[in-house]
């Protein structure tokens, strides 16, 4: 099983399979509009244009977990293109935690787990997938988008 077993929905209602970005780095990170860590969009967004056009792609996925988002998906994807200049796929709102997490998000805890234990512990945890769909590394909310730069890198060496 990889990622690419799962599906993900964007904030338009619009559900595809993740098997679209077989061969891509993808950075997976959950998102809140209304998090002191919302400044990352920006760095989020600046690895996403350097990257892209060698095959990387940025999924945000919005979760109000923490009580930190926006109403809805929708809702979320308009505030970071107007406020962050998002440019990379935003999804529906997204349960990360608890049994009705996500099952991306089941699968990305078991197979990168955090600190002490494999919950998401706050907005902006994000996970690197290589071009095989397979969990290599995930970074803690507080480290900053470019500490994932080192890892791109390695991945598109």
């Amino acid at each position: 099983m990889s990622i690419y077993s799962f599906n993900a929905t964007l904030e338009n209602g619009q559900t595809y399979s993740l098997e679209k970005y077989h061969g891509k780095i993808i950075i997976i990170v959950n998102t809140a509009t209304k998090c002191g860590l919302a400044p990352q969009f920006e760095g989020l967004e600046a690895i996403y244009r350097e990257y892209e056009s060698q095959g990387l792609v940025i999924l945000g996925f919005p979760s109000n977990q923490f009580k930190q988002e926006l109403g809805t998906g929708t809702e979320a994807a308009e505030a970071c293109r107007l406020t962050h200049g998002v440019t990379f796929p935003m999804h529906e709102l997204t349960v990360v935690n608890g049994s009705n997490a996500d099952p991306l998000y089941k699968y990305l805890k078991k197979h990168a787990p955090g600190f002490l234990n494999d919950e998401i512990k706050w907005n902006f945890t994000k996970f690197i997938i290589n071009q095989n769909g397979e969990v290599v590394e995930r970074f803690a909310p507080k480290d900053e988008p470019s500490a994932m730069i080192p890892t791109i890198k390695k991945l598109l060496a």
